[in-house]
């Protein structure tokens, strides 16, 4: 199982969502995705991408303007 750590800041919408959903796609079922984001409409993008693809959002967080969130990638994705 592995981690990683993608930062976005900075990318402005549609690119995060983008982004993160290429990386899930690299990952191997158990595997952990932390997505650093400065757009605020991460916080919309970013869950509803996670429902769409399937994968577990372990947790959202937001620490001054970065929202993190916390992915695990699901098994047979």
């Amino acid at each position: 199982m592995s981690e990683t750590t993608l930062d976005l800041r900075g990318l402005r919408c549609p690119l995060p969502a983008l982004k993160t959903r290429k990386a899930l796609r690299g990952l191997a079922a158990g595997d952990r995705l932390t997505v650093e984001c400065t757009d605020p409409l991460s916080g919309i993008d970013i869950p509803n991408l996670i429902r769409e693809t399937g994968d577990v959002l372990e947790s959202e967080a937001r620490a001054a303007d970065v929202f993190v969130f916390r992915i695990r990638k699901a098994g047979g994705k």
